[in-house]
Order: C-alpha cells, then sequence, then structure tokens
C-alpha cells in the first residue's frame, strides 16, 4: 500500500529507514512468499520503535521500494533523488505485516502475496536472494485480539489480510473460541494454521469470482453472535464495505471492529492510496 514520493503529497517528517539483510525465503503457497530479513539493522529497529506497536497483532511496517533496474542501493537519499529522478522512477512505500519477528535470531518474517509480474513487493519477494537489502520503518498496529472470555471472536480476510489473520490466532488465548473466514484462490493456497481449539478456521475459495465476492456472500450467511464479538476484517476495499454493512446490520459499533481496506480491485497502489482521503475511500461512507 504505497504511493510514490513525490511533491504531489504535503511533505511528512522524514521516517528512520532501517536497512535489513535478507536471510532466506520460502514459498509457502503457490501464491505466498515468506522473506525472512535480518542483519545489524535489527537492534536499532527494535531499540526506536514504539513497544506497544509489538503487542499487536497486525503489526505492520513500511517497505520502501526501488524500480528494479535504476541500480538505486538503500538507504535512499529521497531529497536527492525527487530532483534526479522522474515521479514515476522514486522509491514507492508498501505496508506489510511483520508475520513474525524472532528476538533470538534477530529477523523479522514478512509474506507476500505473488501474482506473477504485478506490482513491485511481489516481484520483489519472488526473486529475492540471502544479501539482498531491504529499507524498511516502523512499526505500527492497532489490533490485538481481547483475552475476555466471554468475546467471541471473527476474523474476516482475503490473501492480503493472511498474515495478519494468522498472527491473532497466534496470540489468542487458549480459552479463545470464535470463528475465522479467509478467502483464498483456491485449496492450494490454504495454509495450515495454529489457532486455539475453540476457533474454526473456514476457507472460501475465490476460483473465477471478482476478489471479496465470496468472502462477503460467506460472512452474509452467519449468525449474528449471540454475545459480545470482536471483528477483525481486513481486505479488499469493496468486500470491505459489504462486510461492513452486515456487521452494522448486526447492530456493531465502530469500537466492535477493527476494519481496514488493504488493496482496491482495479486500484494501482498510488490511486488506491489518494483515495483514502475521497468519499470512494471511506469504508463508513
Amino acid at each position: 500500500m504505497t504511493l510514490p514520493l513525490s511533491d504531489a503529497r504535503p511533505p511528512r517528517p522524514a521516517r528512520s529507514q532501517h536497512v535489513f539483510e535478507v536471510v532466506g525465503t520460502e514459498r509457502l503457497t503457490p501464491h505466498l512468499v515468506r522473506v525472512v530479513i535480518g542483519g545489524p539493522a535489527f537492534d536499532a529497529f527494535i531499540a526506536e520503535a514504539d513497544p506497544a506497536k509489538f503487542a499487536t497483532t497486525d503489526t505492520y511496517v513500511k517497505l520502501l521500494m526501488a524500480k528494479p533496474g535504476l541500480g538505486l542501493r538503500p538507504p535512499y537519499d529521497l531529497d536527492a533523488l525527487r530532483g534526479e529522478l522522474a515521479p514515476e522512477d522514486l522509491p514507492v512505500r508498501r505496508t506489510y505485516t511483520v508475520r513474525e519477528i524472532d528476538a533470538a535470531a534477530k529477523t523479522l518474517a514478512i509474506d507476500f502475496v505473488v501474482h506473477g509480474d504485478e506490482g513491485v513487493a511481489g516481484p520483489w519477494a519472488a526473486s529475492a536472494q540471502p544479501g539482498d537489502l531491504l529499507a524498511l520503518s516502523g512499526p505500527g498496529g492497532m489490533y490485538a485480539p481481547t483475552e475476555d472470555e466471554s468475546v467471541e471472536h471473527l476474523l474476516i480476510g482475503d490473501d492480503s489480510a493472511l498474515p495478519a489473520v494468522a498472527a491473532a490466532l497466534d496470540g489468542m488465548p487458549a480459552h479463545a473460541r470464535g470463528l475465522a473466514v479467509i478467502e483464498v484462490g483456491g485449496a492450494a493456497d490454504q495454509l495450515e494454521l495454529a489457532h486455539p481449539q475453540g476457533i474454526e478456521v473456514r476457507w472460501v475459495h475465490r476460483g473465477d469470482a471478482v476478489a471479496g465476492e465470496r468472502l462477503v456472500e460467506a460472512v452474509r450467511g452467519l449468525p449474528r453472535p449471540a454475545g459480545p464479538v470482536q471483528v477483525f476484517a481486513h481486505g479488499e476495499r469493496t468486500a470491505m464495505k459489504g462486510v461492513r454493512a452486515v456487521l452494522q446490520g448486526w447492530g456493531l459499533t465502530r469500537d466492535d471492529f477493527s476494519l481496514s481496506a488493504y488493496w482496491a480491485l482495479g486500484r494501482a497502489e498510488d490511486t488506491f492510496q489518494a483515495e483514502k482521503r475521497l468519499p470512494v475511500g471511506d469504508l463508513f461512507a
């Protein structure tokens, strides 16, 4: 989720760039690649971070990625590059969930959805090799599963939200109960997810349907939880609007759920980000 770093947007405070090294990669499914990064940058990243962000299960970082073929190496002098490169050649930011932090190994694991040559981050992850460099800033994060035994959990997401859903399941207490509904392309895209015994993981196969369509259908078919519920729903923008309508139809308020669009069908990343400030990008409009 990113925008080209051009003068088209108001300037923001400079973010610290932590330059990690690729330690290894793993193809989890045909369309999901895990990249493990580490190196000397780990200690500074942890030291500068807000510790509260590591208590969330949707902890994310902002990746700063250069266009292939330009020969740019991180850290990037963004001010200098704005004066040297065309706007479309400037490094771009992508937001990704940190799937796992290994304090002993001093590494971060980040899972990337890969669909051929689409985008910047996916192709980078698919071809990443040990020793490759990756600049990032952060972390951020807002959601963590409650430990209240009276609350039922409902996790809703597509491929893009799968790392955050998996991390949430990892972070739940053993007594947690509820349901995770996850849309992926097909059976080959499912993962073995660790989860409490009281949580059901239900996979929805997209097949040839429009992204998010079958996810929304599945949520519409759910009964309204009988008691208090905590919802984590993240994925494609139009689908999240459909999910929001269901949740509000149940009588839930915005305090009951974490709802966010990670991407929008038919939108390039810069357009998607810009639209967040417009009515089309408002999930509650």
